[in-house]
């Protein structure tokens, strides 16, 4: 793994790239981590705790919509701090990103149940739920960028793939920990269990604010604050949708479709094991376990595999995959054994949803200049992940629920839609329009003066 992730700057980093990359891979999967381990309780725990009912699976819809909330909080993060990000750099914005996140899923742990003070627990549950929503939207856009434009142009699908890396050990730490937690007694893993991991942020969150402050600024950013003195009154927001919007479409086409299918098959898979088919929790968390253990692996070669053949080919390769296994996925789930439905979630979550997140990495950061990377990221991203992250696995959940039958084909033809998005989004790269405007701060200054200037007779699109 390690020869790997070196071999990104075609030999042994030098120190500065090493902490560029221990800030992305570890600070990442420690945010997300806290993330997919929240997505895990709401489909496994959270309804009886939280939320009591008689149906169980309304008290799951419930949780389910806890985690939606939290979807709906990211774009609120992602464009604030995506545009800070342009305005104050990269790496504040990253720091700030990590203890909102931590602080708030340790608070979770401490919350009381709706036994010991009603109303008020699941209220809480969703405050804290939002401002992890913030902290998450705060974090993918800047994440990326910093491996961007820290790469050299030959090696930017491999660090583009760092975030992709830190994401995945982060799902492995969560599934791992969760696979633990549903092995135990479920009086015990109701009780106090499952606090232990939430409660643990406190502690991680400031070893992962520590590597965060040695992370040094990106060259691409500093060159546009030495140019732009005044950057902190920058407009990247709407230089964004003045100029950039084109990139801005492919973002949220891609990212709809990926966060639409990632989540669907992470989440509502659990969801569907336990309460249709009557397969015990820790069956489907193992799968998820050995899955994001495969994916691992895969984010780094699928990275190298970028430096070759292009990042985009490699996202159009996993939405004809996504597409092929949207029917298949079911059968081997609905067989009820457990090795395939292992199969399924590693090839799901293992294989194809992290080729594609690593290829994602360089292929979207270049659909923007620098000087509105992580506005343009992080708004793309957010708005359209909010939507289709946040809402499919509840649509799937209520989908199959109402089915008289408990069927699946609905779905299926989600994955396909999904994949559909992702290759449209594929067709459009912004790269050569992007690379061919390379324009500075000081000429975009200078472009809006002659806009509005009394002689201006023309607008640069």
């Amino acid at each position: 793994m390690t020869a790997l992730l070196d071999s990104g700057a075609g030999g042994t980093p030098p120190p500065s790239l090493r902490k560029v990359r221990q800030a992305v891979v570890v600070g990442s999967a420690l945010e997300w981590f806290d993330f997919y381990l929240y997505a895990s309780m709401a489909a496994l725990v959270f309804a009886p705790i939280f939320f009591p009912s008689e149906s169980s699976a309304t008290g799951t819809l419930a949780a389910l919509a806890t985690f939606a909330v939290g979807f709906l909080a990211r774009p609120v993060g992602g464009i604030l701090f995506g545009v800070l990000g342009d305005k104050i750099g990269r790496k504040k914005v990253l720091s700030i990103s990590f203890v909102l996140m931590g602080v708030s899923s340790g608070l979770i742990g401490l919350i009381p149940s709706y036994a010991h003070i009603g109303v008020a627990a699941p209220v809480l549950l969703v405050l804290f739920r939002i401002l992890q929503g913030l902290g998450a939207g705060a974090e993918v856009g800047p994440a990326m960028a910093v491996s961007y434009e820290h790469a050299d142009p030959k090696f930017r699908g491999r660090q583009g793939a760092w975030t992709a890396i830190g994401v995945n050990i982060g799902l492995f730490a969560s599934a791992l920990v969760v696979t633990g937690l549903t092995s135990i007694d479920r009086e015990l893993l109701q009780a106090w269990g499952w606090r232990i991991p939430f409660v643990a942020s406190f502690v991680l969150v400031a070893f992962g604010f520590w590597i965060r402050r040695q992370m040094p600024e990106t060259p691409e950013f500093e060159q546009i604050a030495e140019k732009a003195p005044s950057r902190g009154k920058a407009r990247p927001l709407r230089e964004l949708f003045r100029s950039d919007w084109r990139g801005l479409a492919v973002v949220m086409a891609i990212t709809f479709g990926y966060n639409a299918v990632s989540y669907t098959f992470k989440t509502f898979s659990l969801s569907y094991l336990t309460q249709f088919r009557d397969v015990a929790a820790n069956v489907g968390a193992f799968g998820i376990m050995l899955a994001s253990a495969c994916a691992i692996l895969i984010a780094p070669l699928a990275g190298r595999l970028c430096d070759r053949i292009d990042a985009g080919r490699v996202i159009i390769v996993g939405a004809l995959a996504t597409a092929a296994l949207a029917f298949p996925f079911f059968w081997l789930l609905n067989s009820g054994q457990s090795t395939y439905i292992w199969m399924a979630l590693i090839l799901a979550s293992g294989v194809i949803v992290p080729g594609m997140l690593a290829a994602s990495g360089s292929f979207l950061a270049r659909q923007f200049p620098a000087e509105v990377r992580t506005t343009g990221l992080g708004t793309g991203r957010e708005v359209a992940g909010a939507v289709a992250g946040g809402l499919a696995p509840l649509g799937a959940l209520t989908m199959v629920t109402m089915s008289a039958d408990h069927d699946t084909w609905g779905v299926s033809l989600l994955f396909v839609v999904g994949a559909a998005f992702i290759a449209a989004g594929c067709v459009f790269d912004q790269k050569r329009r992007v690379e061919s405007r390379a324009v500075s701060p000081t000429d975009t200054e200078a472009q809006d003066l002659q806009d509005t200037g009394p002689g201006s007779a023309s607008h640069q699109p």
